[in-house]
């Protein structure tokens, strides 16, 4: 299981559901101090969560190093608290390891892409500890397909 973040989950989820290897994704709120908030309240900026997304991988298919290589082509790493439109410590770069062979993997992915310099600037994004992850409301899962013209800020790079 792999948890990520990098802006409005939707366009995330949207680019990950259809990475081969990947089995399952769920968007949702993590890495904040209110118990079950709702988007309302992740929305005001307040409450210290990130949108994200869980996903359930298979590391037979998928490593979790190239599983990672993706978040850093579909946003851009390097804006704090931002991607295009959305601003706000909701819409962090960040990776949520949740043992430690995940965090050493997620800070070797971070340095060899902040290396590379196919960013201008430093990639700001966050490797921290997983805490409870909770789901988002169904309206928000699998918005994209749900809403096919609705708002989506992420695309894959090359």
């Amino acid at each position: 299981m792999a948890i990520l973040a990098d802006g409005c989950f939707w366009g995330m989820e949207n680019i990950i559901r259809n990475i081969e290897g990947v089995l399952d994704t769920e968007v949702g709120y993590t890495s904040g101090q209110l118990v079950n908030p709702t988007y309302a309240d992740v929305a005001t900026g307040r409450t210290g969560h990130a949108e994200a997304v869980q996903v359930v991988f298979d590391p037979i298919i998928l490593s979790y190093e190239k599983f990672l290589d993706y978040l850093f082509r579909m946003h851009d790493p390097t804006t704090l608290n931002r991607e295009e439109n959305d601003v706000g410590t909701q819409y962090r770069s960040a990776i949520f390891y949740t043992s430690p062979k995940q965090k050493e993997s997620a800070e070797r992915v971070k340095e060899r892409v902040d290396l590379s310099h196919r960013w201008e600037a430093p990639v700001v994004t966050e490797v921290v500890a997983a805490s409870r992850f909770y789901p988002a409301e169904e309206y928000h899962q699998n918005y994209l397909i749900k809403n096919p013209y609705g708002y989506n800020c992420h695309h894959l790079r090359e």
